[in-house]
């Protein structure tokens, strides 16, 4: 069976995060790893964060989750394990998200809500996937383009 995995990238709203725990536990979602200063749904004492939990109800605990300092080291250790990396950004090189198909093992990558995911990340990717947008606003809010991005792969 083929595992998809998440990598929340700088993300800084706990609402979002714990919107994209929510919607990785309904796809199917094997792990989420938050990296850069995307909040974890504990702080460092072991509490729990409010508003994760608030938003996340309960996905927190039901879909396993790993915070890891370096996403540049995370994708070269999952490129290792066989893992095909998927950036969901806005590009000149990003193809339609709905011609993308799961070969393999495969990472979702999501960058920060303002400035998406940084070039040297993008760069790593196998492939970037882009959500077409058809209004007059430029983006979608990162916690939607995940649930877009992860339901279509799964």
């Amino acid at each position: 069976m083929k595992r998809v995995v998440a990598i929340l990238y700088d993300i800084r709203s706990t609402h979002n995060v714990g919107s994209i725990f929510r919607t990785a536990d309904a796809a199917g979602v094997s792990k989420i790893y938050l990296t850069g200063y995307t909040p974890t749904p504990t702080d460092r004492f072991g509490r729990v964060q409010k508003d994760i939990a608030k938003t996340a109800l309960g996905a927190e605990k039901s879909v396993p989750w790993e915070q890891v300092k370096s996403p540049s080291a995370l994708i070269t250790r999952l490129k290792k394990e066989g893992f095909h990396i998927v950036g969901v950004e806005q590009a000149k090189n990003a193809i339609d998200y709905r011609r993308v198909r799961l070969k393999a093992n495969t990472a979702v990558v999501f960058g920060n809500e303002v400035t998406g995911i940084p070039s040297a990340l993008l760069k790593k990717c196998d492939v970037l996937a882009e959500i077409p947008m058809r209004g007059k606003k430029e983006s979608l809010n990162v916690s939607v383009a995940a649930g877009i991005a992860l339901f279509r792969l799964l």
